[in-house]
């Protein structure tokens, strides 16, 4: 009864988060909404978009009304991965002994802002691994445990892209979703300008808490899915592979690798999320089509012969969702 209760009061409680951020983000509801889906679905988010989106204002001012920790770790190629797990330094502890101390990095908060991740070398970008993918940072012998909820968004810039480190598939496929920011409106841009060069920036009110966030995320894996919805959101994942023998014709031609089974996972995570949001208890294959694209576009490798016919991930998950 009490995932219930928690799962009714979702609705309600997304519309006051959104009406909230409006106060200082203008537009880009559809990239609050994605980013809620991953946060209720405990995932990661890759955010691609061209500077000055206000990337860092969302998720910043996202932290506020959730009442969480953030922390923002700017990316360069001269980061070292103790500077965002932590290190051991030598002290002097009360009794005029030095032992080593662990002294934790930013990544122990509970949103992270990886700004231009693909900015710093591999070594750097696997840093982030284990505290994504198991929720615990190592140093040395020892394990130290995130406090839930852990969320990490992670930003890439789609242009300038010399001496950049381009994320490796494997890390890729730790990222829930990827979600592109496109540029505002004509009218979003005129409404943008107006609430940011005239007076203070406002000050948010803190609308859910991190318990009602870990409380959440518990429900929404208690939400029962259909075998049809299930069965759908396989088969849409499994033909994205070329080697499978029902994948369409234009799969085998364009895509050289398809997405795996983590993806299965996360869209029926973040079709049960979304439909939760909504205020439905169950999804639908709506909601499986409704989130494929963010889950399904950064795990399609497309081939030669698309990109010579200049044929995108994007492009060939419409074409099979067949809009």
């Amino acid at each position: 009864m009490e995932n219930l209760e928690v799962l009714k009061s979702l609705n309600d409680a997304v519309t006051a988060i959104k009406d909230e951020i409006r106060k200082v983000i203008v537009g880009q509801d559809t990239v609050i909404s994605e980013i809620l889906i991953a946060l209720f679905a405990d995932g990661h988010v890759l955010l691609e978009g061209v500077p000055g989106l206000a990337k860092t204002l969302m998720v910043s001012s996202l932290a506020d009304v959730l009442d969480l920790k953030f922390n923002r770790i700017q990316f360069t190629p001269d980061l070292m991965p103790s500077d965002i797990t932590g290190t051991d330094i030598l002290a002097t502890n009360s009794d005029g002994q030095r032992a080593f101390e662990y002294i934790r990095g930013p990544i122990f908060t509970n949103i992270v802002l990886a700004d231009e991740i693909n900015r710093t070398p591999p070594k750097t970008q696997a840093a982030l691994l284990q505290a994504m993918q198991e929720k615990q940072v190592s140093a040395g012998i020892t394990t130290y445990d995130l406090d839930p909820p852990f969320l990490v968004l992670a930003t890439q810039n789609p242009i300038e892209q010399e001496g950049t480190y381009p994320l490796p598939e494997a890390q890729l496929d730790r990222f829930m979703f990827k979600i592109s920011i496109g540029y505002p409106s004509h009218s979003e841009e005129i409404e943008i300008v107006k609430t940011t060069t005239f007076g203070e920036r406002k000050q948010l009110k803190a609308i859910l808490t991190a318990d009602t966030i870990n409380k959440i995320q518990k429900s929404v894996r208690e939400i029962p899915v259909s075998e049809h919805v299930l069965e759908y959101a396989v088969k849409l994942v499994r033909s994205t592979r070329p080697n499978e023998e029902d994948a369409p014709d234009f799969i085998k031609k364009w895509v050289s690798w398809g997405a795996g089974p983590r993806a299965s996972q996360f869209i029926v995570l973040a079709a049960k999320t979304k439909a939760a949001m909504d205020g439905r208890l169950t999804p639908s294959e709506k909601d499986v089509a409704d989130v494929a694209t963010i889950v399904l576009r950064h795990r399609i490798l497309v081939s030669f012969a698309a990109q010579a016919e200049g044929m995108t991930s994007e492009d060939i998950i419409t074409k099979l969702l067949g809009k």
